[in-house]
């Protein structure tokens, strides 16, 4: 039962899953990766009991009950990404120039969209891997926010400038996303 002037939120740790917080920087680590973020603020505290991670402020004012939630959902995204991941599935539309995917580095390489002579490129970040098969491209990763930004990039490389978007439908386009 919540007592009054305080909040608390609580995370359930799945087996398997280790959860340690050392000055303010939370470590999640699963069978598959490791994820580490800094969750630090002075009214927020942060414990792990048990099987459980415990977030609490007393007396909170409305940005710091917010921030509460926040830091919530991030520590279950990081136990999430460490047991299952995310993935985002991506589709090609095109209709009079073939465009052609490839991956070079922590670069995902556009080729011949809407004609054009020279490659459009858009960023991969951190250990997010992509795969292209087909017309379809698969992002998956442990980090949340790592794979939904490298599809947003993909999808703002192939944005047309000037046309109509209702006509001139071609892109990268994100057409499902989620847990694996």
């Amino acid at each position: 039962m919540p007592i009054a002037g305080k909040s608390e939120k609580e995370i359930q740790i799945p087996e398997g899953v280790m959860v340690t917080i050392n000055d303010g920087n939370v470590t999640v680590k699963g069978k598959k990766t490791e994820l580490t973020r800094n969750l630090d603020h002075v009214r927020i505290d942060i414990k792990v009991i048990g099987d459980k991670v415990m977030l609490s402020c007393e007396y909170p004012r409305k940005k710091e009950n917010a921030l509460l939630g926040t830091y919530a959902a991030h520590i279950q995204n990081m136990v999430t990404g460490v047991t299952e991941g995310f993935e985002y599935k991506m589709k090609i539309v095109y209709s009079h120039f073939p465009v052609k995917v490839t991956v070079k580095g922590d670069t995902f390489v556009i080729d011949n969209f809407v004609g054009e002579k020279h490659p459009r490129k858009a960023k991969i970040l951190g250990d997010t891997k992509v795969v292209s098969k087909g017309d379809e491209v698969v992002i998956t990763g442990a980090n949340k926010e790592h794979a939904g930004q490298t599809a947003a990039n993909i999808e703002k490389a192939t944005k047309i400038k000037g046309y109509d978007p209702r006509v001139f439908q071609d892109g990268i386009y994100i057409i499902q996303k989620g847990g694996i």
